[in-house]
């Protein structure tokens, strides 16, 4: 990976939920890390990594679609006896159920962040608010938003890190031991004033997540109904009718990976058919091949002749495994429940019912009436051709 330049960084951990019972267990993990974005060819890529870790060694790396992905605090709803001993921000899609959690790890900020660990300061909500406005792919001024915050009430003496203990719901008697607060004066989210300029000049299209850790199709629906409930109203109007598995969820990697590593070499060879010829023939080149020019017919014919077995399958799993191909599926969903199945079934040649338009009328089938037709269409198309 070549040498990236952050727009953002602040220090953050990673978190995991249990939800084998309700209410739901979120627990901090204890490695220390930060969370960066920053720009590659105009893609926007979320990234997490250890604080040992150089920048371009990330643990999570996920390109982003602009307006998919949402960052935003969790907080428990009043009335609710819900306990957060930390402050808590969550990754969120609309166009997948996958979530992922994150606790600030610098101490609280103001008096009132060290009496109350989950209290978000203007500074942890600015943060927060600047890396959701980065996953809009809108322009940010990231310097100026951060110097606007005002820090009054954020003074502090020591912005090492805080502790957190467990996010509790009801029931539990600990009692909170520490707070997590906003970003190290290491990273953006220290005093900014400080910082230089290079690392603020935040704006651009980003792209869509494509997180590998998929849940299974169960948990994946059931997740996408929680969403649904706790979403926008633009969102839960568009999640009415029909609700059906996304594309991301039906071809998640511990789904496809496994099949292919068992798969057949003639079934193998008609995968690497509909691979883009730079990708198979790119597979065979050295680092000094020319990666620029467009490969002719026989070069990728005589890529897939050098190849073993095995390195057709490992080259079919790094795919399965690529943000660009979740990348590409979160885009079909989305073009698919927004009214494209007619357009996106013709170019494919499948054959869907009803040409994916409502019966009896000219009106594009949308939602997840329109993923479920293309599903079938798929199956459809493939009995067919036994």
């Amino acid at each position: 990976m070549a040498s990236i330049s952050p727009v953002l960084t602040f220090k953050a951990g990673k978190c995991d939920i249990d939800t084998s019972s309700k209410p739901y267990k979120v627990s901090p993990l204890p490695d220390r890390g930060y969370i960066y974005l920053y720009f590659d060819d105009d893609l926007l890529h979320f990234c997490w990594r250890q604080r040992s870790a150089p920048p371009d060694a990330p643990e999570l790396d996920l390109v982003m679609v602009p307006t998919d992905g949402h960052f935003t605090p969790y907080e428990a709803p009043q009335g609710s006896s819900s306990i957060t001993n930390g402050r808590i921000f969550v990754l969120k899609f609309l166009s997948s159920s996958t979530r992922h959690l994150f606790w600030l790890q610098s101490k609280a900020q103001g008096a009132r962040g060290n009496q109350d660990p989950s209290h978000l300061s203007p500074r942890d909500r600015k943060i927060g608010e600047i890396v959701d406005y980065l996953l809009q792919g809108d322009t940010v001024d990231i310097a100026r938003e951060l110097a606007e915050i005002n820090y009054q009430d954020d003074r502090h003496g020591d912005d090492g890190d805080a502790t957190m203990e467990d996010a509790r719901g009801p029931g539990d008697s600990n009692e909170p031991r520490g707070g997590s607060g906003g970003a190290g004066a290491d990273a953006t989210g220290g005093d900014v004033r400080e910082e230089g300029e290079d690392a603020r000049e935040g704006g651009a299209d980003g792209a869509r997540a494509a997180a590998s850790d998929v849940p299974d199709a169960a948990t994946a629906v059931r997740n996408f109904l929680d969403s649904l409930k706790g979403g926008s109203q633009a969102t839960a109007n568009q999640g009415r009718g029909k609700l059906y598995p996304l594309l991301s969820d039906l071809l998640a990697s511990n789904t496809t990976v496994p099949w292919a590593r068992t798969a057949s070499e003639e079934q193998i060879n008609d995968l690497l058919d509909h691979l883009p010829p730079a990708v198979v023939v790119l597979s065979q080149q050295s680092d000094h091949g020319d990666s620029t020019a467009e490969p002719t017919a026989d070069a990728v014919e005589a890529a897939k002749a050098a190849m073993s077995l095995g390195q057709k399958k490992a080259l079919i799993e790094k795919v399965l495994r690529s943000p660009q191909f979740h990348q590409s599926l979160t885009s079909l969903t989305m073009a698919l429940r927004d009214g494209g199945l007619p357009t996106v079934a013709d170019a494919l040649s499948i054959k869907v019912e009803n040409g994916g338009y409502v019966r009896g009328s000219q009106m594009p089938l949308g939602g997840g009436e329109a993923v479920e037709a293309f599903v079938e269409g798929i199956k459809k198309t493939a009995q067919g051709k036994k």
